[in-house]
């Protein structure tokens, strides 16, 4: 299988970003994708909406189906997955890309910070996933790409931001206890994550300007994600993926064509070091 022509997709947080790079990586192939996200008009300092999105799919040549949702709300995650099945008739891929950051310390996390990453994070892929198992189990080539870290336990990784990181570790360990559960459905659970920080929003209000120049663009993360889903869903599993390395496999050999300034040394991504 080497394209997603027909597939249907449904992204979490696509609004923007990584999801939104994703969105239209998988769009070229001719895919149906569903973008989801809870921003439907312009923000002042981020660009883009669930509608803008959807345009630009239509655009790059696949169908779309633009949800306002919040992955916070239970039965919202219900009712956009009811209504991507009525459209497209099933689901083959999930994303779960939404996530909130907040890199503070334990005294510096307050409880609606700490309840907003744990919602976003952990909750939002264990209940979008659960919402499309029951159709990703009757797909042809089932996947569920959650972007999040591989499982480390050393301390380092916890102390300086320590509720970010349980929350993402969350979504990591989500990928784990899938894969086994659902292996007999054929169903890969799988997490991808960038070597080098991403040139996001998120890069951009949480670290130094610097840092966002020693990025690399989101089309790194949508291209290896690419390769992923297009592979058979029964060749691998539980696997903590990162971008470089998905691509370096899959015959990419210049990788100034996704940096932000080439030539500026890379700055690792959080997780790996």
């Amino acid at each position: 299988m080497n394209d997603l022509r027909g597939k249907t997709i449904f992204i979490t947080g696509s609004s923007r970003g990584i999801g939104r790079e994703i969105a239209l990586r998988c769009a070229r192939d001719g895919a149906q994708l569903v973008i989801t996200g809870k921003t439907v008009t312009t923000h002042a300092k981020l660009p883009g909406t669930i509608l803008t999105v959807a345009d630009e799919v239509v655009q790059a040549g696949g169908q779309a189906l633009a949800i306002q949702l919040d992955v916070r709300d239970e039965q919202a995650i219900q009712t956009a997955v009811a209504q991507t099945v009525e459209r497209f008739g099933g689901i083959d891929v999930l994303v779960n890309n939404a996530s909130a950051i907040s890199l503070s310390g334990t005294l510096g996390t307050p409880a609606k910070k700490l309840d907003l990453m744990w919602d976003v994070n952990m909750r939002a892929t264990f209940l979008v996933s659960q919402a499309c198992i029951p159709y990703l189990k009757q797909a042809g080539n089932p996947h569920i790409l959650t972007l999040a870290p591989p499982l480390n336990l050393d301390a380092k990784w916890f102390a300086p931001h320590l509720a970010y990181t349980m929350s993402k570790y969350g979504m990591s360990l989500c990928t784990l206890g899938m894969a086994r559960e659902f292996a007999a459905d054929g169903i890969a659970v799988n997490c991808l994550w960038p070597r080098t920080t991403i040139a996001t929003a998120a890069i951009e209000f949480n670290f130094p300007e610097a840092v966002l120049r020693a990025s690399r663009k989101p089309a790194i993360m949508a291209d290896a994600a690419h390769v992923i889903l297009t592979r058979d869903s029964r060749a691998g599993s539980g696997q903590f993926l990162i971008d470089e390395e998905v691509l370096r496999a899959a015959g990419v050999s210049n990788f100034d064509q996704y940096a932000v300034s080439p030539g500026t040394p890379l700055f690792s991504d959080l997780f790996l070091g």
